[in-house]
């Protein structure tokens, strides 16, 4: 059985994967100062939805076999460039013109599955999760562990994915951070732009890329 440092060093590494700054990061922290705790709970549980859906993707050993399948990945790489540079797009026009934010209006918004799916959409549709959890699968768990260790190992990363999209939720909902939000509008929906077209044509390049090799 996979012992207690082991678990915490896949967490800890697992961590640092879903907390770093990318587009489910951004995309999650703009909701919740845009449109509140709520609507970026039910985004993150989406988010983290997809993070398991990969996650038992890579545990039953399909990752290895998508990795080489280069249909199937070049397809799930188009797709989820394709939705990135939507969402690039979606940014960049609200930080050009704030007044017609999409986030920000409570007529145009999505319900609260609406908001779910839209978060599990996002991360189904990035097949760089398989390898974030192969990565950090391998860190705690040897050759000689069975089941029960993938199982527990698997767990942690669920968990510790949950956690952290409910920190973001929490964190950028509160009331100064939402107001620092409405000042500053134009320069966040920019950055988000940025980093959803810089994560869109990472994935349509790396798609390209694999077609011709």
């Amino acid at each position: 059985m996979i012992d207690l440092l082991s678990l915490l060093s896949i967490a800890l590494v697992f961590f640092v994967m879903a907390a770093s700054p990318g587009p489910a990061t951004v995309s999650n922290a703009a909701i919740a100062m845009s449109q509140g705790r709520d609507a970026s709970l039910m985004y993150g549980a989406g988010l983290s939805a997809g993070l398991l859906f990969w996650g038992i993707v890579a545990a039953t050993g399909l990752g290895v076999a998508l990795q080489s399948s280069i249909y199937i990945l070049t397809a799930l790489k188009l797709f989820g460039g394709g939705y990135l540079l939507v969402l690039a797009y979606s940014a960049g026009r609200d930080a050009v013109y704030p007044e017609t934010d999409t986030l920000q209006s409570n007529e145009n918004a999505p319900s609260y599955l609406g908001w779910f799916f839209r978060g599990l959409i996002l991360n189904v549709s990035n097949p760089k999760s398989v390898l974030a959890w192969m990565a950090a699968l391998t860190v705690g768990l040897r050759s000689a562990d069975g089941t029960a260790s993938l199982v527990a190992g698997v767990s942690v990363c669920v968990t510790v994915g949950f956690i952290t999209n409910a920190m973001y939720s929490f964190l950028f909902s509160q009331a100064g951070v939402m107001a620092w939000y409405k000042e500053t509008t134009r320069q966040i929906n920019a950055g988000a732009a940025a980093v959803f077209a810089l994560g869109g044509f990472g994935l349509l390049r790396s798609a390209f890329n694999k077609a011709a090799s």
